[in-house]
């Protein structure tokens, strides 16, 4: 590999972005960035109040962490980052900051893309917006170095898929 890899593990919540990511910075032996850390607290509040962020709130937030992506890059890091990156032009602002990045994309069944929410106590993201989410995705394309994994896929088949794509 001529770049350490930069991975962005996105899509709805409720897909396993979190364990995903930690699996593959543990395989990688880098950091593991969790996106919604970033979030300011007035878009927490928002998604706590179950209402959906708009473009608006959510560019300052790409904005940092495609610094962050960019901090790991000129360090010549690995880094894997989860980010829902719902919308090309969102994962257009990540790119700035790693245009070698790959984004790896979990999808799945609604009903189990529900469940999952419900399961996780404590969580600020209400299952309620799942369906927003859903109506913003807008499926990667393959010219965007994408990995699309099915989010029943074992975890191992997951990061080996990953990787033997990656390197």
């Amino acid at each position: 590999m001529a770049e350490p890899p930069i991975l962005v593990v996105m899509g709805v919540s409720g897909c396993g972005k979190t364990t995903l990511g930690q699996a593959l910075a543990h395989h990688l032996g880098c950091e593991f960035a969790e996106g919604d850390q970033f979030h300011p607290p007035e878009n927490v509040a928002k998604m706590a109040a179950g209402t959906a962020l708009t473009d608006d709130d959510r560019w300052g937030w790409l904005r940092t962490l495609s610094a962050r992506m960019a901090e790991a890059r000129t360090a010549g890091q690995s880094l894997v980052l989860s980010c829902s990156a719902l919308r090309k032009p969102y994962r257009d602002i990540l790119r700035e900051g790693a245009p070698q990045a790959w984004f790896v994309h979990l999808h799945g069944d609604i009903a189990l893309l529900q469940q999952r929410m419900a399961s996780r106590p404590g969580h600020y993201m209400p299952p309620s917006l799942l369906q927003s989410q859903l109506d913003t995705l807008e499926m990667p394309e393959a010219d965007e170095r994408v990995v699309s994994l099915d989010i029943v896929t074992p975890l191992p088949e997951m990061v080996s898929r990953v990787m033997s794509t990656v390197r």
